[in-house]
């Protein structure tokens, strides 16, 4: 085979090559524009269980645009811990986390933490369900905060996004 047919297969095969690539290129470009776009989801995991946690309140960081989910349900028996997995989306961001404890008696007792008592950029969270005697975990959420300004110049954090998971 001459040199010069061997050049124009690889050419042809080299041009075939790019007209499929181009060609998925723009398959994925066309189906990704018309995309919903995505809300964060959390992940819990208790005694042998994941969930997945869609936002229960979830807002632009301008707070407009605000959709109302659902409480997410995962049993977490007594003594066994409850496991958070954080999305990219929200590690690195200001974020509360808020168990709720509930006492014998009906008293509702809130051990709240923050991004700033964890290592910076964690991406998993571990809620102890029975910090202490007497005390048992009933639900926690997350809640991803933004600096709001009122009309008085007074800053204050609120939360422009929030999980929500029942666990009793």
């Amino acid at each position: 085979m001459s040199t010069n047919k061997v050049r124009t297969m690889l050419a042809l095969a080299l041009a075939g090559v790019l007209v499929l690539v181009a060609g998925t290129a723009g398959v994925v470009w066309l189906l990704a524009r018309d995309a919903e776009p995505h809300e964060p989801e959390l992940t819990a995991y208790a005694h042998g269980t994941a969930v997945t946690v869609p936002p229960f309140r979830y807002c632009t960081v301008r707070m407009q645009d605000c959709r109302q989910g659902e409480t997410a349900f995962l049993e977490v028996p007594a003594g066994d811990p409850l496991q958070i997995s954080l999305p990219d989306e929200i590690v690195g961001t200001p974020w509360e986390l808020l168990p709720l404890y509930a006492r014998a008696d009906g008293e509702v007792v809130e051990k709240p933490s923050s991004y700033r008592d964890h290592p910076q950029d964690v991406r998993a969270l571990t809620v102890d369900s029975r910090p202490e005697p007497g005390l048992e975990l009933i639900g926690v959420e997350l809640q991803v905060m933004i600096i709001a300004i009122d009309e008085a110049g007074n800053e204050f954090p609120i939360p422009h996004a929030v999980w929500s998971i029942k666990t009793a």
